[in-house]
C-alpha cells in the first residue's frame, strides 16, 4: 500500500506528482495493467457449445452461398 501524506505548504499538482512517482517506483500500477484483461478459464460446456455454435454457422453460411444468396 502506498501512503503519501500532504507535506506542509506543499500544492496539490505537487502532492499529485509525488504520489503517481510512488506509485510507478512500487510496481503497483504495472502489476493492474498486467491483470487488468486476465480473463478467468472458461468451462468445458462453454467452449463445446461455442464450438458447436461456430460450426454451425459456417455450415449455413457455406449452405447459403452454394445457393447464391450471399
Amino acid at each position: 500500500m502506498v501512503k503519501v501524506t500532504k507535506k506542509e505548504g506543499e500544492s496539490a499538482s505537487a502532492l499529485m506528482f509525488r504520489f503517481s512517482k510512488k506509485i510507478k517506483q512500487s510496481g503497483v500500477l504495472k502489476e493492474a495493467k498486467k491483470r487488468r484483461f486476465k480473463d478467468r478459464p472458461k468451462n468445458k460446456r462453454k467452449v463445446r457449445l461455442s464450438a458447436l455454435h461456430r460450426e454451425t454457422k459456417k455450415k449455413e453460411m457455406v449452405r447459403l452461398r452454394k445457393m447464391g444468396m450471399v
